[in-house]
């Protein structure tokens, strides 16, 4: 049995809003109501997702995201004058717009963002807390150095030292208040293999495959030297907004980089979908490193079969080893408020799903 991340059974951690978190919210955005009313209606709305979780099995809990309206806008939004949002415009076949980033001012960390998030987790739940931020590359890669020079920097490593700055300055905020588990939502590195994201960087004066190089550099800066009690694992995803995506293509173009150089020893890995490929990337996942398998899909409102669910680990077994596997959604089920095309019924069987998996395959979640 597993006592420290990542556990045999994990999810991403944004969770369907209930109906009555986002009346509240809508109230006060309109006037309608006090903020307190709103720290209220989201107290209540976490407390219920700590009870689900608790309820399936989970080992770990989340807050389900509840305080934010998308997964990276509201921390970006503590660092400056900020965002990080798209339209919630598709594109064919499912292919969402990405989100663009707009850097009015300097990076700069002023207090912590989720320490209090993580206190009212540890104060309500028995599970070990969770905590999501986004990765420390997300604000470049939405809109590379052009975004970064366009109003705030004149020198791009400016811009990435008041990044690392900041990460590290909540990491250790987190880790001071006893905070152990992070989890870091960098989706960049699982859409550098899609040709159309490659010409997209291209047209904009970069090379996806220097990018790569660049982004472990800052990512491995913000880790070095942080504390031992607390583990961080990275979740990579092509896109999850209302059930659409932003990217396709296999871990193959990164798998190396990403697994080796990059001083992360858990990953959080999409496999829902063809569109993320197959397993063989996983040959270069090195000894001592951990995979958590996103095999159960947070956009489709179909059930996964569990036979076809454990085929699938053994297939993943082939490459790395079934010791240092673990299973989960391949993403949060709602990365924004608004949520993915599925039911809060269908969410639930689908944790389950997640935890009984687990149990058949490991013995325990």
């Amino acid at each position: 049995m597993r006592k420290s991340p990542p556990f045999r059974a994990e999810h991403i951690g944004s969770l369907l809003r209930p109906r009555a978190l986002l009346d509240a919210r809508a109230n006060h955005a309109s006037g309608g109501t006090t903020a307190q009313a709103l720290a209220a209606a989201e107290d209540q709305a976490i407390r219920e997702a700590i009870a689900l979780q608790q309820r399936l099995g989970l080992k770990l809990v989340t807050d389900g995201e509840f305080r934010r309206a998308s997964y990276h806008s509201f921390f970006f939004s503590q660092l400056g004058d900020i965002s990080i949002d798209s339209d919630p415009s598709t594109g064919a076949g499912g292919r969402g717009a990405q989100p663009v980033a707009m850097i009015k001012s300097r990076i700069r960390w002023n207090k912590p963002i989720h320490v209090a998030d993580f206190e009212y987790l540890k104060r309500h739940a028995s599970a070990l807390p969770k905590i999501t931020i986004p990765g420390p590359c997300a604000l470049h890669f939405r809109g590379g150095n052009a975004a970064v020079t366009a109003q705030a920097y004149r020198d791009v490593d400016q811009f990435w030292d008041d990044i690392v700055a900041a990460f590290r300055a909540e990491l250790l905020a987190l880790a001071a208040a006893g905070c152990t588990y992070v989890q870091i939502d960098e989706t960049a590195f699982a859409k550098f293999g899609d040709p159309a994201v490659q010409a997209t960087l291209a047209a904009r004066g970069e090379d996806w495959s220097a990018l790569i190089d660049r982004y472990i550099e800052i990512t491995n800066r913000v880790l070095q030297g942080l504390p031992e009690s607390l583990s961080i694992g990275m979740h990579l995803c092509r896109g999850n907004r209302g059930g659409h995506w932003h990217a396709e293509g296999s871990y193959e173009s990164v798998a190396e980089r990403l697994f080796n150089a990059l001083a992360i020893n858990f990953f959080y890995l999409e496999f829902d979908s063809p569109r993320a490929g197959g397993f063989a990337p996983l040959r270069l996942v090195p000894p001592g490193k951990s995979v958590v398998l996103g095999l159960v899909s947070s956009k489709s409102d179909k059930l996964e079969a569990m036979d076809e669910l454990k085929q699938r680990v053994d297939e993943a077994s082939h490459y790395v080893d079934i010791d240092r596997l673990a299973v989960s959604p391949q993403c949060g089920f709602a990365s924004v408020d608004s949520g993915n095309p599925i039911s809060p019924r269908i969410q639930e069987q689908k944790l389950s799903l997640v935890v009984r998996l687990a149990e058949e395959i490991w013995g325990s979640a």
